[in-house]
C-alpha cells in the first residue's frame, strides 16, 4: 500500500536538483553505513529519526473527523491487502 506520488521532474519536490542528491543515492549510502557498522551504532540513530517523525506527526493538530477519515481509509487498505485493522485506541493492529 502506497499513497505517495512521484513528483514531476524539475518541480520543487523532485530529487533532480543538483543541490539535493536523489533519494536512491541516500538510501545506498545508508545501506553501506549499516553494513559497515554494528546495529548498536546505527540502531539508536535510526530510532531517533523515526521517533522524531512520530513526534512531528503527533504534533499536527487534526480534527476528530479527519482522524476518523484517515483511520477508515487505512483500515480499508489493510483489509484490501489482507492485513489487520488499526486499533483506534493505541494504533496497534487488531484481529
Amino acid at each position: 500500500m502506497s499513497d505517495s506520488q512521484t513528483p514531476e521532474s524539475g518541480s520543487a519536490e523532485a530529487d533532480d536538483d543538483a543541490e539535493r542528491p536523489p533519494r536512491y543515492e541516500q538510501v545506498m549510502r545508508w545501506v553501506e553505513y549499516i553494513n559497515e557498522h554494528p546495529p548498536e551504532v546505527w540502531g539508536p540513530q535510526q530510532n531517533a529519526v523515526v521517533n522524531g517523525q512520530i513526534e512531528s506527526a503527533r504534533a499536527v493538530e487534526m480534527s476528530a473527523e479527519n482522524t476518523k477519515r484517515i483511520r477508515e481509509f487505512a483500515d480499508a487498505e489493510l483489509r484490501r491487502d489482507g492485513e489487520k485493522d488499526v486499533d483506534e485506541a493505541d494504533g496497534s493492529r487488531t484481529e
